[in-house]
């Protein structure tokens, strides 16, 4: 039997990053909060939790004082930095550059005039300008309640418009400017399926803006993987099952090759998918560590 590890697979540069300054700060013998968990992968987070990487939630944070918390890659609303600041406690800031480039976009749009359409290169862009004194909404493509989310509505002091599928885009008022962004994660063919929908439904006193928020490095692991699932027999897809990103890229392995099962290590791997299987294909999600991923190889090698 055949195993191959999808080299594409594995953290993002952001979940690296987020581990990365976790390990040196605790290294050093820091006490290290994080708020929430640091990547949605429940092996890695133990991990950490043994180097003594402590996780809190946010009402847990508004109780600290003088101590360091760590900020994860998806990002983190104003108010967490207010809290931080009137609690003297020290931010070890691991938002993902991609995502933090997102949330200045947003925040920039929404503090602009109201007539005033920002940012470069939009995707799509009705021809009428910008209703003048009117504010245009802010709609966000993204999974609601999503950390990376809730860090981008709190750009616009919660009045963010978030749609999590293309159906949702009906519910849009499309006399309203519409001013269209993404989260860092989600599906670009979805994204343009919205795009679409909104210009071909916009009114024509209104304008419409898009911004293609979509991280490449996530975007690019779809067709990556689509071609992985389809030269193996066999696909196990390691994910913690709190991950968005797994998720999405867990489907387009189902839709390739059915014979695919989601996993979170190699104590889930049933023996009997194995049964007159001659190659397995293991790949996973941004929040998949390589470790885990080899561990699951190594199971296989001892069935």
């Amino acid at each position: 039997m055949q195993i191959e590890i999808d080299s594409s697979s594995g953290f993002c540069f952001g979940v690296t990053a987020a581990i990365r300054k976790a390990e040196e700060e605790l290294a050093n013998g820091t006490t290290l909060y994080c708020l929430g968990d640091i990547v949605h992968n429940g092996m890695e987070c133990e991990r950490l939790k043994k180097l003594g990487l402590i996780t809190i939630d946010h009402d847990q944070l508004k109780q600290l004082h003088d101590v360091k918390v760590l900020l994860r890659a998806h990002g983190e609303p104003p108010e967490t930095y207010e809290i931080a600041k009137r609690n003297n406690i020290e931010i070890i800031d691991a938002t993902c550059p991609v995502v933090l480039q997102l949330q200045k976009k947003i925040k920039k749009q929404y503090e602009a005039p109201s007539n005033s359409p920002m940012g470069e290169n939009p995707d799509a862009q009705s021809n009428h300008p910008p209703k003048e004194g009117t504010r245009g909404a802010i709609v966000i493509f993204g999974k609601p309640g999503h950390a990376e989310v809730l860090g981008l509505v709190g750009q616009t002091g919660g009045n963010a418009i978030v749609i999590a599928h293309f159906d949702d885009v009906k519910k849009l008022d499309f006399t309203r400017d519409i001013y269209l962004y993404s989260q860092t994660t989600k599906s670009l063919d979805e994204f343009h399926r919205i795009i679409e929908y909104i210009q071909e439904h916009i009114s024509p006193e209104a304008h419409f803006q898009s911004f293609d928020t979509i991280c490449r490095q996530v975007a690019n692991r779809m067709p990556n993987i689509s071609k992985f699932a389809a030269r193996h027999d066999l696909i196990l897809f390691v994910c913690g099952r709190k991950s968005s990103n797994g998720r999405v890229l867990f489907e387009e392995c189902q839709r390739v090759n059915p014979n695919s099962h989601l996993i979170e290590g190699a104590d889930e791997i049933d023996p009997s998918w194995l049964k007159g299987i001659s190659t397995v294909g293991i790949c996973g999600a941004t929040s998949t560590p390589k470790w885990l991923m080899e561990q699951c190889r190594e199971k296989l090698l001892n069935e």
